[in-house]
């Protein structure tokens, strides 16, 4: 798979909802959401502050310390205070591997 970085195993989820991990030296946060992975930079684009611990709804992540709203799947901001999208990644998952790599 050309440009993808192994990132985690989905045996690492255990009964967790998402992952702190890095592609390519960048933060981000790897998430399950009922049997699909979704990875978003984990840093809101606001105040530059983790989006680690931010509640996820309806295919948004909440920022927690501004309440600032991104789309997990295209990264956009949905409210203020943020105005910028976040980045996002193209997940493949091969034989309980799962690769990621930026999305252009």
């Amino acid at each position: 798979m050309p440009d993808f970085e192994e990132i985690a195993s989905t045996d690492e989820f255990g009964s967790l909802d998402r992952l702190e991990v890095f592609v390519d030296d960048i933060p981000v946060l790897l998430i399950r959401l009922n049997d699909q992975y979704l990875a978003i930079e984990d840093v809101c684009t606001h105040d530059g502050q983790p989006l680690t611990a931010g509640c996820i709804e309806n295919g948004e992540i909440i920022c927690p310390r501004h309440g600032a709203r991104f789309d997990l799947l295209t990264g956009n901001a949905l409210c203020m205070p943020a105005t910028k999208p976040i980045q996002t990644f193209e997940i493949k998952v091969k034989d309980s591997k799962i690769f990621a790599r930026p999305r252009d």
